[in-house]
């Protein structure tokens, strides 16, 4: 059914553009919903299994991340694109199946309960990053300023009600069923890709090539990503203000469960308190991914867009070196996660519209996974150094401003070099 001009103009869609904006918004939104029914969960098991353990989790997280990522390059390199996603996607449902077998044998493991954390951390980075490669291998430049903040919020949607059903099912059905349910929602996205994939081939002509076509795989080496990011500035660029990102939100994360889990010292309520977090965080995000992202773009172009959020971030920051307590933290997450989904991430996608197809799939991947979790390690053990060294959540909070103004100039500098790139491509501003 063709969208009205009120849902157009929301959408920022144009004529033939409507099945694919549907598409991709219902693709993003059961995957986070999938996601976010178990995140909570995840947060309040991380108390249980010990908060000195954390920075380990955060550790083995990576390790873990790292020893996938030859494997995910193989598959890039071998199989033709339409597949990438099912396989993948495939392969992250039986590993959910998996853990509702063992939540249902095992409900109380603490071993089950550590292995689930660490494989939550990786499904979720694996999962949306492999997401934004394919929008942004499915939308081109113009069309991914225009469509890709709506698109997010497909996903934040997702993210509200994932842990609304959390708090409402997770008694009646238990820590299985809810997995159960995740895994459902997660085969779900895939009739969405393979409509996609239809739609880009139609649309732009690249997609469902036959087997014997060159252009069906990406090709190159398995660890190709690497060396693209090593020898990249404009790569390096990114991983920095993600690095950063990172870093201080691992610092915040800690000092929020040490504060949380004395204020909440039973699983139950702590992982109410997270799910209500994670509903304000998710709210805040799809009004500004449905509404300010793709504005922001278009009025003070990508870098003024990539400006935002550290701005915000650091003014909250500020607050919170004053009012160094439960509340401003909680408050402070809320405004700083809210503003990277919403606005900072729908900004960083953008800036691979224009780059070739294996650093869209296999860099991209690299950033998004193994460096992003290697900046979570760092910030942990960081966390451990600083909190020996006699840091308190005030100083937590000026580092991370201090952090804020850094990533502030980095983000001014890759505005500055996509607009460079779109003119030697010959592609104008949208």
């Amino acid at each position: 059914m063709p969208l009205n001009g009120l849902a157009r103009k929301i959408l920022q869609a144009q004529p033939g553009e409507e099945r694919a904006v549907g598409l991709a918004f219902l693709y993003f939104f059961l995957l986070l919903c999938s996601y976010y029914l178990l995140r909570p969960l995840r947060d309040a098991m991380a108390a249980s299994a010990g908060l000195n353990y954390l920075p380990w989790l955060f550790t083995a997280t990576f390790v873990v991340m790292l020893t996938l990522t030859p494997f995910f390059g193989m598959l890039v390199s071998r199989v033709r694109k339409q597949l990438l996603l099912p396989i993948t996607y495939g392969f992250f449902a039986f590993n959910l199946l998996v853990f509702y077998l063992l939540f249902k044998e095992r409900p109380d493991s603490q071993w089950v309960a550590i292995a689930f954390f660490v494989w939550l951390s990786v499904f979720n980075m694996f999962v949306v990053s492999i997401f934004w490669s394919f929008m942004a291998d499915v939308f081109r430049d113009e069309e991914a300023k225009r469509l890709f903040g709506p698109i997010a919020a497909g996903g934040g949607t997702g993210a509200i009600l994932g842990p609304l059903i959390a708090q409402v099912l997770v008694v009646r059905i238990g820590i299985d069923g809810l997995v159960g349910l995740s895994l459902l929602l997660l085969l779900a996205t895939l009739p969405c890709i393979r409509g996609l994939a239809r739609w880009a081939q139609q649309r732009h002509g690249h997609f469902m090539l036959p087997s014997t076509d060159p252009r069906a795989r990406i090709g190159g080496s398995a660890m190709a990503g690497v060396g693209l990011v090593a020898k990249s500035p404009y790569l390096l660029g990114v991983f920095a203000i993600i690095a950063l990102g990172s870093i201080t939100g691992t610092f915040m994360y800690f000092e929020l469960q040490h504060i949380a889990a004395g204020a909440y010292p039973e699983i139950g309520p702590r992982t109410a308190f997270y799910a209500r977090l994670d509903v304000g965080v998710n709210i805040l995000a799809f009004v500004l991914q449905g509404f300010i992202a793709a504005r922001l773009i278009r009025g003070f172009e990508l870098g003024g867009a990539l400006l935002a959020t550290p701005l915000v971030a650091l003014a909250s920051f500020a607050w919170l070196a004053m009012m160094p307590t439960l509340m401003p933290l909680a408050i402070s997450q809320v405004i700083r996660r809210a503003g990277d989904f919403g606005v900072a991430r729908p900004c960083r996608e953008v800036l691979f519209t224009i780059v070739d197809q294996e650093t869209k799939y296999k860099a991209k991947n690299f950033i998004d996974t193994v460096l992003q979790r290697f900046g979570d390690m760092v910030g942990g053990w960081l966390h451990v150094v600083l909190q020996l060294a006699g840091f308190a959540l005030a100083g937590f909070a000026l580092l991370c401003g201090a952090a804020m103004v850094l990533t502030g100039l980095v983000a001014g500098w890759l505005g500055r070099e996509f607009i460079r790139r779109e003119k030697e491509a010959g592609i104008g501003p949208a």
